[in-house]
C-alpha cells in the first residue's frame, strides 16, 4: 500500500526521493518523509501529501548521497507526523521504512519494553526497528544480520528498507508479500516499490522475491541473500516503461489521460494476439496448459475490486462461449471459507498490480490443493506473474489514477480472448461465429474511440445529478457486472453512495428507494433483454425515479422514456462491457471533478493492496 524510495550513490538523494515520492503517491498519501544520511542523520516527515512535506522542509539541510523515502496509507496509528514513517530506532541509530503488516507486533513490543525500550508512535514498524537494534546490539552485528535476525523473529507482510547511521555506505531492504524493486545504475542503486521511481535513471531492475534481502553497498554492489544467509544470484530485467507514461501529458488528472488511453491500451492488449484479417485468437501463456485448462472442471476466478468486476464479465463469456462451469470468487473470502479445489480446476487469478495480498494467499490454497493457477496481471516481474503456473500480461502500461479504468478494460479484453481461444480449442462455438466475434473484437478499440466523443455529453449529465447523495445502477447480463462497476467507480472518487444490481432485482428491494432525487443509470445496450430492460426503466419512471440511459446510438424507444441519454456504438453482446464502460467512467470522473474531489488520490484508499 504504503510507498517506498531510496537511495545510494554519487548523487543528491533529496530530488530523487522526492520525485519518486509523487510518482509513488497513488500508493498512499496521508503522510510523507524522508531520511538522508550525510554524516549526520536527518529524518523530515509530516501528515499530508508530498507537497505538504517538501513545504515543511523547506530550506532544512537536505544534503546527503543516501536516503529513503515514504508515503504512508496508514494501518496502525492516525496518520499524522508521530505516526509518519520513517521510523528512528531508541538510538537513533537506525531508521526504517516499511510498507505492509507485521501481525505480532504487539507481544514484540511489550517484549522491548521490559527489555527497557520506550516508543513514540502507535506503528508496527517502529517495533521492528527497536527489534532490529536490539539484535544488532545484542549480538555485535552487521545491519544485513540483524535485519535477517529480526524478519526470522516476525510474522506478516513487509517490504522494508532499513539504514545505518554508523554504516553509511550501506542500505538493507527486504520483502515479503510486499513488492520491492532494486534499480542498478553507474555506481548508484535505487530501490522503490515499482518502478516509476526508478526508470528515469536506469532501465535495469531486480525484483526481489519474498524472504530476500537485498544489501545495497557503495563498497560491494548489490549483495541478495535469503532468510538461511545464502547468497543468490540476482536476476537483472530490462525494463521497458516510457516517463511520458507516468506524467499527465496535458491533462488535469492521470485518471481523464488513462481513459483517453483505452483505445490504444485495448489495441496494445490484442497486439500479437488477435488477427482479424487472418482469423485467428490466440494467447501465448495459454500454450503450454491449453488441453488442461480445456478439459477443466470449472475455471474459479479470484480477485478484489474492479478486478472482481473483470472476473464477472469472464464468467459470462467462458460459460456462453466456451461451456466451462466458471466460479467468482472474492479472494479475501475464498481463503477463508476452505474451499473444495481439485487437480482438475483452474484457479485465474486478476489483478492490476500483481501484488494484492488476498488474491495471493487465494492462489497459495490452490496451488496446495494441486489446482492450475493462471494470471493475470498488468505489471511484469509481479508477485502473481512469478506464482501462477501460466499467465498473460494486459500491457496497459502504468496505470497512475487510483480508480482503475483502462486496466479494467485491458482485463476484460484478455478475458475475451481468453474465451475466444479457449472456445475455439472446444469446438463450443462454430468457425462462422468464432469469425464473426474475432473481427468484432479487432473493431473494439476504434468503437472505444467513438465512444469517448461522448464527453461533452456526460459532462451535461453530470452536471445535472452531481448533487445526489445516492446512485443507482442497473445492467442485464453481460453489463450487470459493468453496473458494478459504475458505482463503484461513483463511490470511490465521488463519495456518492451507489450500489449496482442487476436491472430485474430492483423490484425485489431497492426500488424503495427510488424518488425525483435518485439518479437510476442504466446501461441499456444489450439487444437480447431491450424489451425488459425499456419494461425495468417505465418500473423507475413510475416511481418519479431520473433515468440516465446507456444506449446503442439509433435507440429510439430508450430516448422516448429516459429523461437523459447517452449514446454509444453498437457492438457484439459479449463486448458490450468493453463499450457500455466508458461512460460510466467519464460520468464519475466529471462529477467529481464538479464536487471537488481529488480524482486521482481519493481518500482512504491506495492504488495497490497489498495488506490483507
Amino acid at each position: 500500500m504504503c510507498g517506498i524510495v531510496g537511495y545510494i550513490g554519487g548523487k543528491d538523494a533529496y530530488p530523487i526521493l522526492i520525485k519518486g515520492l509523487k510518482r509513488l503517491e497513488y500508493r498512499g498519501y496521508d503522510s510523507a518523509g524522508v531520511a538522508l544520511l550525510n554524516g549526520s542523520l536527518n529524518v523530515y516527515k509530516k501528515k499530508g501529501k508530498v507537497n505538504d512535506l517538501v513545504d515543511f522542509i523547506d530550506d532544512s539541510n537536505v544534503k546527503g548521497s543516501l536516503g529513503i523515502g515514504h508515503t504512508r496509507w496508514a494501518t496502525h496509528g492516525v496518520p499524522d507526523d508521530i505516526n509518519a514513517h520513517p521510523h528512528l530506532s531508541g538510538s537513533e541509530r537506525l531508521v526504517i521504512i516499511h510498507n505492509g503488516i507485521i501481525e505480532n507486533y504487539a507481544p514484540i513490543k511489550l517484549w522491548l519494553q521490559t527489555q527497557g525500550h520506550e516508543f513514540k508512535s502507535e506503528t508496527d514498524t517502529e517495533v521492528l526497528v527497536h527489534l532490529i537494534e536490539k539484535m544488532q546490539k545484542d549480538g555485535d552485528l552487521l545491519i544485513e544480520e540483524a535485519v535477517r535476525l529480526a524478519l526470522s523473529k516476525v510474522v506478516g507482510a513487509y517490504a522494508i528498507v532499513v539504514i545505518d547511521r554508523m554504516d553509511p555506505d550501506k542500505m538493507v531492504a527486504a520483502r515479503k508479500s510486499s513488492p520491492l524493486v532494486v534499480g542498478i545504475g553507474e555506481d548508484e542503486f535505487f530501490i522503490a516499490s515499482d518502478a516509476t521511481p526508478i526508470v528515469e535513471y536506469t532501465n535495469q531492475v531486480v525484483y526481489l522475491d519474498d524472504n530476500e534481502i537485498a544489501v545495497l553497498s557503495r563498497k560491494e554492489g548489490l549483495k541478495v541473500l535469503n532468510m538461511e544467509n545464502e547468497i543468490k544470484t540476482p536476476l537483472v530485467h530490462e525494463v521497458d516503461m516510457k516517463i511520458e507514461a507516468i506524467e499527465k501529458g496535458g491533462y488535469d488528472y492521470f485518471m481523464h489521460k488513462e481513459i483517453y488511453e483505452q483505445p490504444k491500451t485495448i489495441d496494445d492488449c490484442m497486439r500479437g494476439r488477435l488477427n482479424a484479417q487472418e482469423g485467428w485468437a490466440r494467447l501465448g501463456g495459454l500454450e503450454q496448459y491449453k488441453k488442461r485448462i480445456c478439459n477443466a472442471d470449472r475455471i474459479i476466478i479470484v480477485a478484489c475490486g474492479t478486478s472482481w468486476h473483470a472476473g464477472l464479465i469472464a464468467e459470462y463469456l467462458i460459460e456462453d462461449l466456451a461451456r466451462i462451469p466458471v466460479e467468482v470468487e472474492y479472494a479475501s473470502e475464498f481463503r477463508y471459507r476452505n474451499p473444495i479445489i481439485s487437480e482438475r480446476d483452474v484457479v485465474l487469478a486478476i489483478s492490476q498490480s500483481g501484488e494484492t495480498a488476498d488474491t495471493l494467499a487465494a492462489l497459495e490454497l490452490a496451488k496446495k490443493h494441486g489446482a492450475l493457477t493462471y494470471g493475470i496481471c498488468n505489471v511484469v516481474g509481479s508477485s502473481i506473474a512469478r506464482i501462477t503456473d501460466a499467465g498473460s500480461y494486459i500491457h496497459a502500461g502504468p496505470e497512475i489514477g487510483v480508480a482503475s479504468t483502462k486496466a479494467f478494460t485491458g482485463q476484460v479484453t484478455l478475458l475475451s480472448l481468453m474465451a475466444l481461444v479457449i472456445a475455439h480449442e472446444r469446438g463450443t462455438i462454430s468457425t462462422s461465429r468464432y469469425q464473426e466475434l474475432i473481427t468484432e473484437l479487432g473493431q473494439i478499440p476504434r468503437k472505444v474511440e467513438e465512444a469517448l466523443t461522448c464527453d461533452e455529453r456526460v459532462r451535461e449529465v453530470s452536471e445535472r445529478v452531481k448533487n445526489a447523495t445516492n446512485a443507482l445502477y442497473l445492467g442485464r447480463g453481460y453489463n450487470f457486472p459493468v453496473a458494478l462497476e459504475g458505482a463503484l467507480k461513483l463511490k470511490e472518487i465521488s463519495y456518492i453512495h451507489a450500489e449496482g444490481y442487476p436491472a430485474a432485482e430492483m423490484k425485489h428491494g431497492p426500488i424503495a428507494l427510488i424518488d425525483e432525487n435518485m439518479p437510476v443509470i442504466v446501461i441499456a445496450t444489450n439487444q437480447s433483454a431491450h424489451e425488459k430492460i425499456v419494461s425495468n426503466v417505465q418500473e423507475v419512471k413510475a416511481r418519479k425515479g431520473r433515468v440516465i440511459a446507456i444506449v446503442n446510438k439509433g435507440d429510439n424507444i430508450m430516448k422516448d422514456i429516459a429523461d437523459m441519454v447517452i449514446e454509444i456504438p453498437s457492438t457484439l453482446e459479449p463486448f458490450t462491457p468493453l463499450i457500455s464502460v466508458i461512460p460510466m467512467q467519464l460520468l464519475s470522473y466529471h462529477i467529481a471533478v464538479m464536487r471537488e474531489c481529488n480524482v486521482d488520490q481519493p481518500r482512504n484508499l491506495a492504488k495497490s493492496v497489498t495488506v490483507e
